[in-house]
């Protein structure tokens, strides 16, 4: 019995293993399917194949296509995420533990931890990894679903707002004012181009990829982002 009931669990745990990978692999394919094609123009079939899987393994795992697409955004936005989380989590605990005691961030500090992030975001928006993920949330942008939705809400507003109070703390400004929230998506979308632009960004610095040298560059230039970032009197 006890023989019995081993090669049972081992066996669920085989089947279990396969289909986290079978929907792994789908998740992956179907970014860079319905980037590259949109939602409309993404066939179960061409979805199916590219990940290599069962055409059934679709509704299996996701319900249709309409389920693997807010799925895909999901993982988009798990993984982003999961990339910035020592960074953000870095940030989030200061701000709790000066609130906890009564106190406010200072210039340098904020401008520290604002540093660290964007330094963070660039390495990930110029890897290569991230490029599958840019033509699908640059579909979404132009015409939201759901799936923007989902992103928006998981990763990109709560790290607009991480941003904004840094942002706020260095120009001694309310972070929710419309200045601030202007000038986060300015700082942000300036970090943003060299994936949402990446071709350009390449052709104008006569660069042919972006290695570990040139993502330094980058991230220093990030840096001196940071760091012009003052109150209207100090600018002056």
């Amino acid at each position: 019995m006890v023989e019995t009931s081993t090669r049972l669990t081992s066996s669920r745990k085989s089947r279990g293993d396969r289909g986290d990978q079978t929907r792994e692999r789908l998740l992956k394919a179907s970014i860079d399917v319905f980037g590259r094609f949109g939602f409309d123009g993404s066939t179960t079939r061409m979805l199916a194949d590219t990940a290599g899987v069962n055409l059934q393994a679709i509704p299996y795992h996701f319900g249709g296509k309409e389920g693997l697409y807010i799925a895909s955004a999901e993982y988009i936005g798990e993984a982003i995420s999961s990339h910035v989380s020592h960074a953000r989590d870095e940030v989030r605990g200061r701000l709790a533990e000066l609130e906890a005691s009564g106190q406010r961030l200072t210039r340098e500090e904020a401008r520290s931890h604002l540093a660290l992030i964007a330094q963070t975001m660039i390495a990930l928006f110029v890897s290569k990894q991230s490029e599958p993920w840019a033509r699908f949330l640059i579909r979404e942008q132009m015409e939201p679903t759901e799936a923007f939705s989902r992103v928006y809400g998981g990763v990109m507003k709560p790290m607009l707002e991480l941003v904004a109070k840094l942002i706020g703390a260095m120009l001694k400004e309310d972070p929710l004012s419309a200045h601030v929230r202007l000038r986060t998506l300015s700082f942000v979308g300036s970090i943003l181009i060299y994936r949402m632009a990446h071709a350009a960004a390449l052709a104008h610095l006569g660069w042919n990829n972006v290695g570990p040298t040139e993502v330094r560059t980058l991230q220093d230039v990030a840096k001196e982002l940071v760091d012009s970032i003052r109150p209207q009197e100090q600018a002056t």
